[in-house]
């Protein structure tokens, strides 16, 4: 292995990510191996890296693989689209910024007794932020009516569908822990509420009308066990994918069975 070359194990320490994560994106020809050693490891050089940044930082804009497969393929210059990306960077972290801003003066005047200035009290939070990746995905119609149904809610509707994304992650995991098969009985009604969630957010794929919501179902049960940030979602006492990896096979179950 020569200097500007990487292990797998050393690519996944530096990137914060597994060595599993690795593998499945080159299993589906998103990050393929610069170079497969006799002994079977698996070695990334410069180009490589870089393709691996851009796939991260296209997983943290909300794109799917089968997507960012796209958007790689299009893209003929690497730092062209690396500046898109550092563009968007650059929003977010005055984005953060502002958040964090928002929730420090916030506790500033609950700690002094101060009178709270709603007006200063939602800097950062503003959820049309995502409007041009969503649109470029789904459509324009798409994020109308995502966006429309959430501004329609109130705060108790709000505060519901909330807590309905909690208990899912709960029980997902309860079930995982209780070592309960994932095409059994109890696992099954767990991905049908899952489902259920899913075809009840305007503007995914699974509400859109002819819509792919099997696919779209077995693709987000891939992408909770191929990304540690989803999955952390669904992590176990026990740590690791495991949790991850049962939600994947119980949503393929359902989604074949019934989708």
């Amino acid at each position: 292995m020569n200097e500007d070359e990487w292990s797998i194990q050393q690519i996944a320490k530096l990137a914060g990510t597994t060595s599993r994560t690795l593998r499945h994106y080159g299993d589906i020809g998103l990050l393929p191996a610069s170079r497969v050693g006799a002994n079977g490891y698996r070695y990334y050089d410069q180009a490589a890296l870089v393709r691996l940044q851009r796939i991260l930082l296209l997983r943290d804009l909300g794109l799917g693989l089968p997507q960012i497969a796209d958007v790689l393929g299009r893209d003929s210059s690497e730092a062209h689209a690396l500046e898109s990306h550092l563009a968007w960077l650059r929003q977010e972290q005055d984005r953060l910024t502002r958040q964090v801003a928002a929730v420090e003066t916030t506790i500033t005047a609950l700690k002094g007794g101060e009178r709270l200035m709603a007006e200063n009290m939602f800097d950062g939070f503003d959820h049309t932020r995502y409007q041009d990746e969503v649109e470029e995905r789904w459509g324009k119609k798409a994020y109308a009516d995502s966006d429309r149904w959430w501004r329609g809610m109130g705060a108790d509707d709000k505060k519901a569908w909330q807590q309905c994304v909690s208990d899912l992650g709960r029980d997902w995991i309860a079930a995982a822990e209780s070592g309960i098969a994932p095409d059994s009985d109890e696992a099954q009604a767990v991905a049908r509420r899952h489902v259920e969630w899913l075809t009840g957010i305007p503007g995914t794929p699974a509400a859109v009308p002819g819509g792919d919501v099997k696919s779209y179902v077995i693709g987000l049960g891939e992408m909770y066990v191929a990304d540690p940030r989803f999955g952390a979602n669904y992590a176990t006492s026990a740590g690791g994918i495991a949790g991850a990896e049962f939600v994947r096979d119980a949503l393929r179950v359902y989604a074949d069975a019934n989708l």
